[in-house]
Parts: structure tokens; C-alpha cells; sequence
């Protein structure tokens, strides 16, 4: 089953720094805390994807670019990308068209340029439940927000399970003393 995503953040290294994409799952199934999918890519890559991500004002298409551009002139489309396999540290993705013909095929890419073509399309990533099973991590920032809001839902019920008894408090008697 897949699970559609979205870029959570990218992360442009450089030297011994690795170079990161970070898909998040859109919508968690089953109380499940949001998942987050790490996938190492190059620094190349991740700028491209950056690229794909904001609009550049004039210049020479970049590869990514003129990949949109041949297949649309071609009369196809890209409908979606999906991470579909993960090998130890390698992620494996596919590009989902429509030719002209209407005929669906789907190309083996690796995930980081499927991603920088469907920024630049904006067209869906998904990811396959098993590739989440195996490399996901939790959502750190997510949890955080999960935890706050558990403890202010308690603090909220034991406010509301208060009486005014709880609150009667005598201070000595009431004669003076």
C-alpha cells in the first residue's frame, strides 16, 4: 500500500556532511505518530530539488528541467513518483506517466531526482508502507507536540473533576483563635 508524502525538509551538505531529503507521511493511520523517511541523496541532487522548489527567474533549463519539457513535448505526463524498495542504505523509486497514447508506464529512478521532477510538476510523492516499515523514523517535533497536548488534556480533565469542596480550606477556627 502507499502513503502519500511530502517534503518535510532538505538538507544541502557538503564535504562530510551527507546531503538529505526528508518525506514526510501526509495523514498517520491508526493513531500512529507521523513518520518521517530519511533518504540520503547527493548534494547535487538536493539542490536540485531545492531548485525544483523555488522559482528561478530566467537561466538555462537544468537536466530536471528540460525532463519535464521533453516529456510534455512528447504529449506525456508525469502523474506521480513513489518510493518503492529500500537495500540497506539505497532507495529505489519509480516515475509514473501517461504517454500521449494514454498507455501508463513507470520508469525506475532514484528517489532524489523522482522528487525533483515532481517539485517541479507538482504532482504526488508516495511511498510504499514496507519502505516506511523498514526506514521510517518517528517524527520527532511531532511527538513533542503529541506529548504537550496529552498533558494539557489531563491538566484540563483534573480542572474539570474539581468541586468547590476541593477548595475548602479552614485556617484556625472561626471564634478568632
Amino acid at each position: 500500500m502507499l502513503r502519500r508524502m511530502d517534503i518535510e525538509s532538505v538538507v544541502v551538505g557538503g564535504g562530510p556532511v551527507a546531503s538529505l531529503v526528508v518525506l514526510r507521511a501526509r495523514e498517520p493511520r491508526d493513531g500512529e505518530r507521523s513518520l518521517q523517511l530519511p533518504i540520503r541523496i547527493g548534494s547535487v541532487e538536493a539542490t536540485a530539488i531545492t531548485m525544483g522548489v523555488r522559482e528561478r527567474q530566467g537561466g538555462r533549463p537544468m537536466t530536471h528541467d528540460l525532463f519535464c519539457s521533453a516529456i510534455s513535448a512528447l504529449g506525456g505526463r508525469v502523474d506521480s513518483v513513489r518510493v518503492t524498495a529500500v537495500q540497506g542504505t539505497t532507495f529505489f523509486a519509480q516515475v509514473d506517466l501517461t504517454r500521449a497514447d494514454g498507455e501508463r508506464v513507470s520508469l525506475d529512478a532514484r528517489p532524489s531526482d523522482a522528487i525533483a521532477l515532481a517539485v517541479r510538476l507538482e504532482v504526488p510523492v508516495f511511498a510504499d508502507d514496507e519502505v516506511l516499515r523498514t526506514a521510517a523514523m518517528p517524527d520527532f517535533n511531532g511527538v513533542e507536540r503529541d506529548e504537550k497536548a496529552h498533558e494539557l488534556q489531563e491538566f484540563h480533565e483534573f480542572v474539570e473533576s474539581l468541586s468547590p469542596e476541593d477548595f475548602n480550606v479552614t485556617h484556625g477556627d472561626q471564634d478568632g483563635e
